[in-house]
């Protein structure tokens, strides 16, 4: 080592030597000390790739891995925490996106799987293979405790709709207006539900559908009708069960013998295959939507909470889709053309009255080319007139450019036409006019009725959509109406949306046994497109989805139900018009970290949980600090949380949060 530092020397000043140079000893001294660590730290290095490849790898899935029940931090199950798994260089690195290399939008994704055993063990509350329950003490995550649990609401508010039974704002309502009392008065800011709704005595998890469809428990639906009226034949008490005989005062000779009637008057109709989304306004306890289901037609019934106010808690608890609502002073939540068909026996409507501007209504949500059935009868109301005489609604439906094709009894069926051409060669004096060029008829929340006749686009949006099954995954071209940034790659995101929730939804099939689970009344709270709906009619989940279109995003409403699904635009920061205990699932992936900025999130999770039955589940997708957050309210709830990784790891920026609301 002399020898080699005093041959260091600068040999053209040969009197100065590096050796006596104290700057020099130290680079030497620092070089050596880099040169030990860095074989030190290959060692350390190679040892732990060694440990980490003799471990399970971890799954592609976006929301799945890794889980951490009743805390708010992530961890692994049974204390075997595994570490993430080091990629090799020579490993192919699986695209998650929809963004391809070149920045391009394409569908051409993996999802990935979820790690069944692992998912089994923390749902099913097991650790290392046994029945010891995951269970979390009161001291257990940072956040628990800064939230105390919510009290139980008094016993009269087991049925409390916040926006239907707001007697202070009810109390304010000018009687004098038509249909006034019957729309939704929500309360004022401050003043919502902060308190849990209680279920009624002796409640029971539901019977599962189809069964459903012909008797519930007494129990779950205390307030029953035919206590009020005595011999009615449409509900029966039988032990501790309502029986729904299909028949009745509205259909004499069974639902069943009804709608092949109807089949047989126009068999254009063509139920399940041209007709695939129906209305039927006020129609008791919905046996005509429950048998239209054998005929796979998806049938939103509607009535209001009044004297039977019970009928859509009726419809729901059988597992049929329902909303209340109102004809009345504002257009109804739903888009233009959305229903190919529209059903009314015995609604108590009276279509004529004021210029037509309910029918007219009508005319904006019904399909081009669809039908309007109504079935005359009379029926006990509160107004003066009983019904529209057929002689008025003729004349009325004339001007509107129905044709009149059938008239067989008491039921009479109308086809609204294809196109304007009608509408224009009207004589300028006929009423109802029609409405300005820039009035937008998907403009549903807080709008009033008009009464004008709106115009259909001259491109034949909405009217050319292919028949069922094939729309559920046909691009339509109401995509091209829907105001939002992007032009060229409205397909592109709108496929890759359906392939993306395919897969997860396939996963949450395998690792969370969905088809064990008997759902049948689901709610997406954020729906976009569809694509969850259509990933749950793709893998056979016998069940219906509420698709609900926030009114904080673009309104997408016209696309989903342009694909055969039911949907309905919301404001979140508002209550939803149901029932308690209406939902088995509740589904919102990316709402509450947009939501956050206008609503309380708390006041949401109150009434997730309102709407949420007994037994059932919530499955929330959002960022991490949403996340953490919504965990924290959740044990608030009286829930059983579970929180997951995405496949990118614990320091991925989304977590999937699920809730249970055990009986």
């Amino acid at each position: 080592m002399k020898g080699l530092i005093s041959s260091l020397s600068f040999s053209d000043h040969p009197h100065v030597s590096l050796t006596k140079t104290p700057t020099f000893l130290k680079i030497i001294v620092l070089s050596f000390l880099s040169i030990f660590l860095f074989f030190i730290i290959r060692r350390f290095s190679f040892d732990i790739t060694t440990f980490t490849t003799t471990t399970p790898s971890s799954h592609e899935f976006p929301m799945s891995f890794t889980s951490s029940p009743n805390q708010t931090t992530t961890s692994t199950v049974a204390g075997k925490p595994p570490p993430p798994p080091l990629r090799r260089p020579e490993m192919a690195v699986e695209r998650t996106g929809i963004i391809d290399e070149n920045g391009a939008m394409t569908n051409d994704f993996v999802v990935g799987e979820f790690d069944e055993e692992l998912i089994d063990s923390v749902v099913n509350g097991k650790v290392n293979g046994t029945d010891e329950a995951l269970e979390s003490d009161g001291n257990r995550g940072g956040l628990r405790g800064k939230i105390g649990k919510f009290k139980v609401c008094d016993e009269s508010m087991r049925d409390y709709i916040p926006c239907f039974d707001n007697v202070e704002e009810l109390s304010r309502v000018n009687l004098s207006e038509r249909g006034g009392n019957l729309e939704r008065h929500c309360p004022s800011k401050g003043k919502g539900l902060d308190c849990l709704i209680p279920r009624p005595k002796d409640y029971k998890l539901r019977i599962p559908w189809p069964k459903s469809r012909d008797e519930i428990w007494l129990s779950n639906v205390p307030h029953t009708p035919f206590k009020e009226k005595a011999g009615n034949k449409w509900v029966k008490k039988k032990g501790d069960k309502c029986i729904f005989p299909g028949d009745g005062t509205q259909y004499v000779l069974g639902a069943n013998q009804y709608l092949d009637q109807i089949s047989k008057m126009v068999p254009e109709i063509a139920f399940g295959q041209r007709t695939r989304i129906a209305m039927d306004i006020g129609g008791g306890v919905a046996s005509f939507g429950a048998y239209l289901m054998d005929r796979n037609v998806s049938t939103l019934s509607i009535a209001t909470k009044d004297m039977h106010n019970n009928q859509i808690q009726f419809a729901l608890e059988r597992g049929v889709p329902a909303m209340l609502t109102a004809f009345a002073k504002h257009r109804l939540l739903y888009p233009s053309q959305a229903f190919d068909l529209i059903h009314c026996s015995r609604c108590s409507i009276y279509w004529t009255r004021d210029d037509g501007i309910l029918l007219l209504e009508v005319n904006r949500m019904l399909r081009a080319g669809g039908y309007f059935i109504w079935k005359a009868e009379p029926v006990y109301r509160h107004e003066e007139n009983l019904f529209a005489p057929l002689k008025e609604m003729e004349d009325l439906t004339r001007r509107l450019c129905w044709e009149l094709l059938k008239n067989e009894g008491d039921i009479s069926i109308w086809r609204k036409p294809l196109n304007n051409s009608c509408y224009l060669s009207r004589p300028p004096a006929v009423q109802p006019s029609l409405c300005g060029v820039g009035d937008d008829p998907d403009n549903v929340w807080n709008v009033n009725l008009k009464t004008c006749i709106m115009q259909l686009p001259e491109n034949g949006y909405g009217s050319n959509v292919t028949t069922w099954p094939a729309r559920l995954h046909s691009p339509p071209d109401r995509l091209f109406s829907i105001k939002m940034d992007a032009e060229l790659s409205r397909r592109e995101i709108y496929k890759a949306e359906s392939k993306f929730w395919h897969e997860i939804i396939s996963g949450y099939v395998g690792a969370f046994h969905w088809k064990e689970l008997n759902l049948r009344n689901v709610m997406d709270m954020r729906a976009l497109y569809g694509g969850f709906a259509a990933a749950l009619h793709d893998l056979n989940i016998d069940c219906w989805v509420m698709n609900v279109v926030p009114v904080s995003g673009s309104n997408t409403l016209p696309v989903l139900y342009d694909r055969g699904l039911i949907g309905v635009m919301h404001d979140w920061c508002e209550p939803f018009d149901t029932y308690p205990r209406t939902y088995d699932l509740l589904h919102a992936a990316a709402l509450f970290s947009v939501e956050r900025n206008r609503c309380n999130v708390t006041t949401i999770m109150l009434e997730m949980d309102r709407i949420l039955r007994p037994g059932g589940r919530v499955y929330i997708r959002d960022t991490t600090p949403v996340i953490e957050e919504l965990e924290e309210i959740a044990h608030a709830l009286g829930w059983v949380p579970f929180k997951f990784d995405g496949s990118e790891g614990p320091h991925s920026n989304w977590k999937l949060l699920i809730g249970e609301k055990r009986l």
